[in-house]
């Protein structure tokens, strides 16, 4: 079931009002939570991006494939080497936060690097845990 918070920013996107926006402060955290996801990601840190990770975590990739989290932790040793670059900013509503970012995924696997950008929608709850990502959704971008 969703959150009173989640059911807010739904129900006011629908309508076409968001809840004002939320102090620095907030955003500082946020901020702090996707870098530590970004750096999880990177070092392969199962037991870091666990903690960053909601129980109910959707992750949609840009393929379509749909992950849980243990899906995604996982699949973090499996994949290869990654450097991820945030390009864009976010918003925040109470408990719940929207990033939405354009991502250069950098797989350094083979030696050569491939980069992937990708528009990325993160929502991210605060939980007693701290903020985790409950939902991610890609898409390709073509270069």
């Amino acid at each position: 079931m969703l959150s009173v918070d989640m059911r807010t920013l739904l129900l006011s996107v629908l309508i076409g009002r968001l809840p004002e926006r939320c102090p620095q402060p907030l955003k500082k955290e946020v901020l702090a939570a996707m870098e530590a996801w970004r750096q999880a990601t990177e070092s392969k840190d199962v037991a870091a991006l666990g903690k960053l990770l909601h129980e109910d975590l959707s992750y949609s990739h840009s393929d379509g494939k749909t992950e849980t989290r243990a899906d995604v932790l996982a699949g973090l040793l499996a994949s290869g080497k990654r450097e991820i670059v945030i390009h864009d900013p976010m918003r925040v509503y109470g408990k719940t936060a929207i990033v939405k970012a354009d991502l250069d995924f950098i797989n350094r696997e083979s030696g050569e690097p491939s980069a992937v950008r990708l528009n990325v929608l993160h929502v991210l709850l605060k939980t007693p845990s701290g903020w985790q990502l409950t939902a991610w959704q890609s898409t390709r971008i073509n270069r």
